[in-house]
């Protein structure tokens, strides 16, 4: 997971919010299967793209406010970011294809 950053509330405005490239930001918990079925896809994604794309993880139950902020109600829930703002998301585990299909345009 090295090139996935955890994200707090501390840092969530300096590595989602100020970032001037696109952010996925991945809501999970550790005791959640899908999420541990979405990581590893994650993390490929964050290897082969990390200088045109921050992968970024919030753990929900550590982080609640953030999960508030963004009324996540399932996870694994998976936000994108562009110049700062929610632009799309999904819920659930998806295929690799699905998550570059909609980073594609963000590019």
């Amino acid at each position: 997971m090295s090139n996935v950053i955890e994200v707090t509330e501390a840092n969530f405005r300096e590595v989602v919010i100020d970032s001037d490239k696109p952010v996925i930001v991945d809501f999970w918990a550790e005791w959640c299967g899908p999420c541990k079925k979405l990581s590893p896809v994650l993390d490929e994604v964050a290897a082969e793209l990390g200088d045109t794309v921050t992968v970024a993880k919030v753990n929900v139950d550590e982080e609640r406010t953030l999960g508030a902020m963004f009324q996540i109600m399932s996870i694994p829930a998976v936000l994108y970011f562009k110049d700062g703002e929610k632009v799309d998301e999904f819920i659930g585990v998806r295929p690799r294809s699905h998550i570059m299909a909609k980073l594609e345009p963000l590019l």
